[in-house]
C-alpha cells in the first residue's frame, strides 16, 4: 500500500463510519497491509488482496472476550 492508498482507505473508512477519529497507518516493514486505529485505539488491519485482476482490502479485527465484558 503506498500513501495515496492509505489516504483513500483512511477517508473511505471515516465516510463509510462517520466517524472522523479513524486513522488508517501504514505498517513498518510492511507493504500488503495497514493498521486501523479509532483515537489511539487499535482496532484491526486492512490486507490487500490482489491475487486476481481486481485489488480489494480486507479488514480483520479480533474481539476478545474480555472486551465484551466490559
Amino acid at each position: 500500500m503506498d500513501v495515496q492508498e492509505v489516504r483513500k482507505l483512511d477517508a473511505y473508512l471515516k465516510r463509510v463510519f462517520g466517524n472522523p477519529k479513524i486513522r488508517v497507518v501504514p505498517r513498518p516493514k510492511k507493504d500488503d497491509s495497514a493498521e486501523v486505529y479509532i483515537g489511539e485505539e487499535f482496532i484491526g488491519v486492512l490486507f490487500v488482496d490482489d491475487e486476481d485482476d481486481d485489488r480489494s482490502f480486507q479488514f480483520q479485527m479480533a474481539i476478545l472476550e474480555e472486551d465484551l465484558a466490559e
